[in-house]
């Protein structure tokens, strides 16, 4: 080729082959990473899709009851004295039917106490009291130490009246005790007095669960 080709004609003078003559990137080479070649913002991220809460027919847990237009749950205080005064009241049932059925010498001669007068008298005490917290609860979810303390058993799905699931409460709550004896149901109860320390998000004792009730404030 001629060396009297104008200047500007193929390659800039002085320069290689390899260069672009109008200062831009050859064709199809990438910019370095984390630039833009037109000199533009990036695109904004898009948030995440946000998928509807499942319900809890999904196998989730129940709605909170303070949250489900349900009362707040009764204080642990609340719940102790309540059951304290009903447990004077089951106490009562008992002298009375002692009363009834054990001799009238038996505290001071215990041996004149027989096996079937300490069967009758606690069947008697135990089941008056059970038939007293199941019609209580069934219809209002107050035993009298609850309406002392402005408190009621409700059901946990919708803060109902327990209707028949009062029944089941009080069951649990009485059987331990004839069942089993004074010894093994008093753990029983200790065990389900103290439950609703640590169970969430409900604070349910053991026959709570049992009935599937809440205790809530009136």
């Amino acid at each position: 080729m001629s060396s009297n080709q104008p200047p500007g004609y193929g390659y800039p003078q002085g320069g290689s082959g390899d260069q672009n003559p109008y200062g831009q990137q050859p064709y199809g080479q990438q910019q370095p990473q984390g630039q833009n070649p037109y000199d533009q913002q990036p695109f904004p991220q898009q948030q995440p899709y946000a998928y509807p809460q499942q319900g809890p027919g999904y196998g989730q847990m129940p709605v909170d009851p303070a949250l489900a237009g349900m009362p707040p749950l009764a204080s642990t205080g609340q719940r102790f004295v309540a059951r304290l005064i009903d447990t004077v009241i089951l106490f009562v049932f008992l002298v009375v039917a002692g009363l009834l059925f054990y001799p009238r010498d038996w505290m001071s001669d215990p041996g004149s106490l027989s096996m079937g007068s300490q069967i009758a008298g606690g069947l008697v005490g135990w089941g008056a009291y059970f038939v007293l917290e199941g019609v209580l609860l069934s219809r209002s979810g107050q035993t009298p130490g609850k309406m002392a303390m402005k408190i009621r058993v409700a059901r946990l799905a919708d803060g109902s009246v327990p209707g028949s699931a009062g029944w089941t409460r009080s069951a649990i709550y009485v059987l331990p005790g004839i069942l089993t004896g004074f010894c093994v149901g008093f753990l029983f109860w200790l065990l389900n007095v103290l439950w609703p320390l640590w169970d969430k998000p409900y604070q349910q004792a053991l026959h709570d669960k049992a009935a599937k009730t809440v205790v809530v404030k009136v």
